[in-house]
C-alpha cells in the first residue's frame, strides 16, 4: 500500500483547489453557437472558433431550432458565460455576433473570407498541433488598433476582454503554447484572424549540435570526422534551414520547455499556423444585447439632429410604455379590491344563512302542542318529489323517492294499469252517437268505423282478437253472403272478398293482381245493400 498524505500535503491541495477555483471564476467564458441554417462549412468553422477559445468555452453545447437567444442569456449566468460568438448565415455573406454578456455591447462582423483548420493544415509540410496546446488559453497580439476612433477602441476593448489577462511578471511561459493574432488593416478597414502554434528554439549553435541536442542522429557515413558535422552542418535537409534572424531571436527570462531553452540564453520563437482563419470587416455596433442604439454603422450614416429625433421617439415610446404598465397595475389592484369585497360579502351571506337554518331547525324541534298524535309529520322527501316534478316535468321514479306520495294527474285512476281486452262493440274510433247492438259484435255496415268500407267508417280492430271472426248470430252472418258450413265471406279459398264464385281458376299468373270488382257483387244480397247505404248517406 502507498503511503497516506500528510495533514501539510491535504491542507495544500485544498488551497490549491481554491485558487483553481477563484482563477477559473474570474476569467471570461463564452458560447460559441449558431443561429438558423448556416450550412456544413460554416457550421465547421463554428467549431474550429470553438478550439481556438479553450478551455474556457463550452465544448459540447448543443444548439436546438426552438431555442432563442434568451435561452442562452438565461443559462449564461449561472454558468459565468461573459461573451458569445454567434455565427449566421444570409444568401450573400456569413456573419459574426461578438457580445458581451448581461447588457452588451454587440459587435457585428462580415465574414469575407474564412479557412478551416483541415485546410490550413493539409497545406503545411510539417505541422506542430497536438492536445496539449489547448489545455491553456492563447496569447492575444493585437496589431494597428491605436487608431483614432470610437469604433477602433471598442473592437480592440472587446477582444481583449475575450481572453484571459496575462501579468508578465507572474506568467509562466511553459504555459504559452498558442497565439491568436488580430491585425487592423486602416486602408481597407478589415480585420485578419490568425491562430498560431508556438515554439521556442536554441540558437547561437550549429545546426548539427541542434540535432544531437533533440536526440536526432544525422547519417555521418560520408563524414571523416565528427568536427565536419558541428561546423559545417552538412547533409541537413531544406526544411531544416535556419530561418531565424533578429526579428524573432529573444532572450529568455525563464527555463523554456525544450532541449537548449535556457535561462538567459538566445532561443527563437516559432510560429507555425494551425487555423482556422478569417477576414473581417465590421458592419455596426449596437449598444445593447442584441437590441438598442446603434453606437456605430459603416454603411449608414446619420446627423445630429436625425439621431436626437430617434432618442425623442425613444423615449417617447417608453413613457407611453410606462403610462400602460401603470394603468394595468391600477387596473388589477382594482379588480383584486372588487374580488376581495365580493367575496367578503358572500361569506357573511352565508354565515347569516346558517344562522336562520339553525334557528329554523331549534323551532322544529319543538313539539307542537296543537298537534295530534295520529296526524303524521310533512316528509322532506314529498318536497324532493314535488321539486323534482317542477323542475324535470315528469314524475320521480318510485324507487328514487320512497317515502314521497306519487301525483297522479286528473282522470288518471290510482289503482296500478291492468291491461283490458277491448271487445269490437267497444273500440276506441266507433261512433258514440249510434245505438250499440245488443250481443256480440257483428261485421255489419254500422260496427265498422276507421276505414271506409262502402262509403262508411269502420272500427278498428284492437290488439288481441284474431282477425275477422264470424259472430253466431244468423242474421249477421247471413248479411255477407257466408253459409252455415263457416266458410269465408262469400266464397271458396283464394276467392277476394266480394267476388263471386267461379270454379274455373283465374288465368293470370302468379304474382299478378286480379282485377277487383264491385264491393258487394259476391252476395245474393250486394247490391241491395249498396242502395241501402246509398239512401242512408243521402239523408245524412
Amino acid at each position: 500500500m502507498g503511503k497516506s498524505k500528510t495533514k501539510n500535503q491535504k491542507k495544500a491541495r485544498v488551497a490549491a483547489n481554491h485558487v483553481a477555483e477563484e482563477t477559473y471564476g474570474s476569467v471570461p467564458h463564452s458560447f460559441v453557437f449558431h443561429r438558423g441554417q448556416i450550412g456544413k462549412n460554416v457550421d465547421q468553422l463554428m467549431m474550429d472558433m470553438r478550439r481556438v477559445m479553450e478551455p474556457y468555452t463550452a465544448q459540447s453545447l448543443k444548439v436546438r431550432k426552438k431555442n432563442v437567444l434568451k435561452d442562452f442569456v438565461t443559462a449564461a449566468g449561472p454558468l459565468g458565460v461573459t461573451h458569445f460568438l454567434v455565427f449566421t448565415k444570409t444568401e450573400n455573406s456569413v456573419n459574426l455576433r461578438l457580445a458581451r454578456l448581461p447588457k452588451g455591447p454587440t459587435v457585428h462582423f462580415q465574414v469575407t473570407k474564412y479557412t478551416l483548420i483541415k485546410d490550413v493544415v493539409s497545406s503545411l509540410k510539417r505541422h506542430r498541433m497536438h492536445e496539449q496546446q489547448f489545455t491553456h488559453h492563447p496569447l492575444l497580439v493585437l496589431n494597428n488598433f491605436g487608431i483614432e476612433g470610437m469604433h477602433i477602441k471598442l473592437m480592440a476593448t472587446m477582444f481583449q476582454n475575450m481572453f484571459p489577462s496575462i501579468n508578465v511578471h507572474k506568467v509562466n511561459l511553459n504555459n504559452i503554447k498558442r497565439c491568436v493574432l488580430v491585425n487592423y488593416d486602416p486602408a481597407s478597414q478589415e480585420i485578419e484572424f490568425r491562430h498560431y502554434s508556438l515554439k521556442v528554439v536554441p540558437v547561437g549553435m550549429s545546426k548539427g549540435v541542434k540535432k544531437l541536442l533533440q536526440e536526432k542522429f544525422p547519417n555521418m557515413s560520408k563524414l571523416e570526422d565528427i568536427s565536419e558535422l558541428l561546423l559545417k552542418g552538412v547533409n541537413l535537409s531544406e526544411s531544416e534551414a535556419e530561418q531565424d534572424g533578429e526579428h524573432n531571436i529573444t532572450e529568455l527570462p525563464q527555463v523554456y520547455s525544450g532541449r537548449g531553452n535556457m535561462r538567459s540564453q538566445q532561443s527563437a520563437v516559432r510560429l507555425t499556423e494551425i487555423g482556422p482563419r478569417m477576414t473581417l470587416q465590421l458592419v455596426k455596433i449596437v449598444e445593447g444585447m442584441g437590441e438598442g442604439n446603434v453606437l456605430y454603422h459603416s454603411i449608414m450614416t446619420k446627423s445630429e439632429e436625425e439621431i436626437q429625433e430617434i432618442l425623442r421617439r425613444k423615449e417617447a415610446r417608453l413613457k407611453e410604455k410606462a403610462e400602460r404598465r401603470s394603468q394595468q397595475e391600477q387596473n388589477v389592484a382594482l379588480k383584486k379590491e372588487k374580488r376581495d369585497e365580493n367575496k367578503k360579502k358572500s361569506l357573511e351571506g352565508m354565515k347569516r344563512k346558517r344562522q336562520q337554518e339553525g334557528a329554523a331547525s331549534d323551532d322544529s324541534e319543538v313539539e307542537d302542542p296543537g298537534m295530534q298524535e295520529d296526524q303524521p309529520e310533512a316528509e322532506e322527501s314529498e318536497d324532493e318529489a314535488e321539486y323534482y316534478r317542477q323542475a324535470v316535468g315528469e314524475e320521480p321514479d318510485e324507487d328514487m323517492f320512497p317515502t314521497a306520495k306519487r301525483k297522479h294527474g286528473p282522470g288518471k285512476s290510482r289503482m296500478p294499469f291492468k291491461k283490458r281486452k277491448l271487445s269490437m262493440s267497444k273500440a276506441p274510433g266507433e261512433d258514440k252517437s249510434r245505438s250499440k247492438p245488443t250481443g256480440k259484435a257483428s261485421f255489419g255496415a254500422k260496427n265498422f268505423a276507421g276505414r271506409k268500407f262502402g262509403g262508411k267508417n269502420m272500427g278498428k280492430i284492437a290488439a288481441g282478437n284474431k282477425g275477422f271472426r264470424a259472430g253466431k248470430t244468423a242474421g249477421v252472418s247471413s248479411r255477407f253472403g257466408k253459409s252455415k258450413g263457416g266458410k269465408r265471406f262469400g266464397g271458396n279459398k283464394g276467392e277476394r272478398f266480394g267476388e263471386k264464385k267461379s270454379g274455373a281458376q283465374s288465368s293470370k299468373g302468379k304474382g299478378q293482381r286480379p282485377k277487383t270488382g264491385s264491393a258487394f257483387k259476391g252476395g245474393s244480397r250486394g247490391g241491395q245493400t249498396k242502395k241501402d247505404f246509398k239512401k242512408k248517406k243521402e239523408k245524412r
